[in-house]
């Protein structure tokens, strides 16, 4: 059975005092979870804060992106070096406001994707359409094309040490969700599409779903066959909220 996985995506929220606060309180709360993988990935200024906050506890650190650049003059910019040097286990890579807002293409995903294995880094990698591509029936040509563009540059075995994140876009931030068969549909179309080329990584991959996952739904999307877990977007800056959808990752996998 795989493990689920719950990463909290905290994108451009918080300051030094509420991190603390709600670190404080997730690791307190965290204390019963024992079955369900938990990261969280904090804005790059907090990464020092809480490294030092998660140290000796089960909960994993992880960044919101990466640079393609190992070092060099690239004012701005963060290496995934210097993420693994504070400790980050898990990259966010191609999340959809990246896609949109600042013009990733597949391509230069796949980058981000290879350099943070490279760097002994597990990246999420984010796939999904948007409404309209959606209303068009293009969700499995555009997801297929998205998971192509790291399968061709770098090949299916980098699978090894990726998550794959299923971001129904049009569901992000808007209140709307996926109902859990429309949600299972998508996960089982991306883990076939891996089985097309790796039956054995297929197997063990972790599709998470990142479409507004709350408290309220987490039980009854994890329980889906081809659902691993979930990115968690606004419901991971409340702590019991987080922890909610955490315990709901233990109860599924109590039951299997």
């Amino acid at each position: 059975m795989r493990q689920p996985l719950i990463a909290g995506n905290w994108k451009m929220n918080g300051n030094r005092s509420s991190v603390e606060t709600l670190l404080s309180n997730v690791i307190n709360g965290a204390s019963t979870i024992s079955k369900t993988e938990v990261v969280v990935c904090p804005s790059f200024p907090f990464l020092d804060l809480s490294e030092r906050l998660l140290s000796g506890t089960s909960i994993k650190l992880g960044a919101q992106n990466t640079s393609t650049k190992e070092s060099g003059a690239y004012t701005g910019e963060v290496s995934a070096s210097m993420l693994a040097n504070f400790g980050c286990q898990y990259v966010i890579c191609g999340h959809s406001e990246r896609r949109e807002y600042y013009g990733e293409t597949d391509a230069i995903i796949a980058e981000k994707v290879s350099i943070c294995v490279e760097k002994g880094m597990r990246a999420i990698l984010c796939v999904g359409e948007t409404l309209n591509q959606r209303e068009q029936e293009q969700t499995e040509s555009v997801i297929s094309t998205q998971l192509d563009g790291v399968i061709t540059q770098i090949g299916i075995d980098i699978f090894n040490n990726i998550e794959i994140a299923y971001e129904p876009v049009w569901a992000i931030g808007t209140g709307k969700t996926a109902t859990p068969e429309q949600a299972q549909s998508v996960h089982a179309f991306i883990r076939q599409k891996i089985a097309s080329h790796s039956l054995v990584i297929a197997e063990k991959i972790r599709i998470l779903y990142g479409g507004s996952m709350k408290a309220e739904n987490a039980c009854d999307l994890l329980s889906q066959s081809d659902i691993d877990g979930g990115l968690i977007g606004g419901a991971s800056l409340v702590a019991n909220d987080f922890l909610a959808i955490c315990r709901a990752g233990d109860t599924v996998a109590s039951q299997n």
